[in-house]
């Protein structure tokens, strides 16, 4: 674990970026709160590493199935032409991926890669809420 780390340490390190929707297999799903592509959300491995060669087959493989689980709730509850994945950690070095939504009717970087904090669309609690519950309700 790092403190420093909002992924490990959660509380206001979190909340600087993001809101904790739920635990899944191996990683916990994070709405990001820079919503310019709606439903956008994080998967963070449960641990602290910082690359996919530092964990195990079986971990690897959960990662993925969560990101899948994640991926198909994004599709379920949004309808998105397309989610692009991507996978930073330069400067954070925890291992998780990034969801975005991409919306052909929002031509907001349909066509490009999406920004990684645009800082164009933040929402109220209450819209924050209503997000999570979307996917959570998905999620099952």
């Amino acid at each position: 674990m790092d403190k420093n780390c909002g992924y490990c340490a959660g509380g206001e390190a979190l909340a600087a970026f993001g809101i904790k929707i739920c635990d899944l297999s191996v990683s916990q799903l994070i709405l990001f709160k820079e919503q310019s592509h709606k439903g956008r959300v994080i998967v963070a491995f449960k641990d602290h590493v910082s690359e996919m060669v530092d964990i195990s087959d079986e971990d690897r493989n959960a990662f993925f199935a969560d990101v899948n689980k994640a991926a198909k709730a994004l599709h379920k509850a949004f309808h998105p032409d397309k989610v692009n994945y991507g996978a930073y950690g330069d400067g954070g070095c925890h291992l998780h991926f990034h969801l975005v939504p991409k919306y052909k009717d929002d031509e907001f970087e349909w066509g490009t890669p999406f920004a990684m904090n645009p800082d164009r669309k933040y929402l109220s609690d209450e819209e924050y809420d209503a997000l999570i519950q979307q996917i959570k309700d998905a999620l099952e």
